[in-house]
């Protein structure tokens, strides 16, 4: 069997916006001395007239695009996750969602699989950041047709998203005519014994782990939830009563996350066992990003085992 094709979603997001700009003369791309990182030097290269560096300045960069955003423009503004989330937060707050602009957030280089990084870049608070901000959209895609198609559906929406990309090549296991929408869930496996409901990287070792479960004698539904906010409360309520046990995975804190977006709808409007995969209260530290992603648990065999003690097996 041919090995998966493999795209790191910050190269969806370079191209992405290329193809945008070809369509949009009111896209306009900013970055933070990182446009060869975060692959927004695709667009500059394209379109260098509609491409601003704003140096290492992320604050500063929000402020500008919230001014572009005024006039009618369409801005992107991009750097890693733990500066576009982190370092900016008073301003994506204030400048962003208070008034509630048209501004995109291209925040790459998330999570553990930053790698040799280490902890100071590995952002896994991002999501819990921009979910506490009203109005603000967040999404995290599995693969490089969903962040394309993510990066569309985010020009095409009035008001601010916070997109996320990594920085490790993953599978590609979308079909090129995926048809992606803003708040609703995937269903990738069928299943009744437990529902995994994943996102980005985790996204695939979720699927592995439905196969790996499956030789196990243990059926279990996988669902894509990239769109972190607003949740598909339904898909997530469904798959509840359905299998009655749920797994959450993703490259994040357990604080904040999906996870605790899953849980807290669930404890509300469907009492049902949940258990998160994510990054457990610590800090990460530099490692080759495949070995750190084995060592948090953020990999299918580890999914597997959980499974297997939730349901007895």
């Amino acid at each position: 069997m041919a090995e998966m094709k493999k795209v790191a979603t910050r190269d969806s997001y370079g191209a992405a916006l290329v193809e945008l700009g070809t369509q949009y003369d009111n896209l306009v791309v900013l970055d933070a001395d990182l446009a060869g990182a975060t692959k927004t030097g695709m667009f500059k290269k394209a379109f260098p007239e509609r491409h601003f560096d704003a140096g290492i300045a992320e604050a500063n960069m929000i402020c500008m695009a919230t001014g572009m955003s005024t006039a009618g423009l369409v801005p992107f503004a991009s750097s890693f996750a733990m500066f576009a989330a982190g370092r900016a937060f008073e301003q994506v707050r204030n400048s962003i969602g208070y008034p509630h602009l048209n501004v995109k957030i291209g925040a790459t280089h998330g999570g553990i699989s930053v790698g040799e990084d280490g902890a100071s870049h590995q952002c896994c608070e991002d999501f819990a950041l921009m979910r506490s901000i009203p109005g603000m959209t967040v999404i995290c895609p599995a693969d490089d047709v969903e962040a394309k198609a993510a990066v569309k559906a985010a020009y095409e929406m009035k008001g601010p998203v916070y997109l996320r990309f990594g920085r490790l090549a993953v599978p590609v296991f979308h079909a090129e005519d995926f048809k992606f929408q803003i708040g609703k869930g995937e269903v990738l496996r069928e299943g009744t014994d437990v529902a995994i409901i994943a996102n980005g990287l985790l996204t695939y070792e979720a699927i592995e782990a439905g196969e790996k479960l499956a030789e196990a004698g243990i059926n279990a539904m996988v669902i894509n939830m990239a769109t972190i906010k607003p949740l598909d409360e339904e898909l997530v309520i469904a798959a509840a009563k359905k299998c009655g046990k749920v797994i959450t995975c993703e490259e994040h804190s357990v604080i904040g996350g999906l996870g605790e977006a899953v849980a807290s709808c669930l404890s509300e409007k469907c009492p049902t066992l949940v258990r998160r995969i994510g990054v457990n209260d610590e800090f990460g530290h530099s490692g080759p990003a495949k070995d750190l992603l084995k060592q948090f648990g953020l990999c299918a065999d580890h999914i597997v085992e959980v499974a297997k003690e939730i349901c007895g097996k």
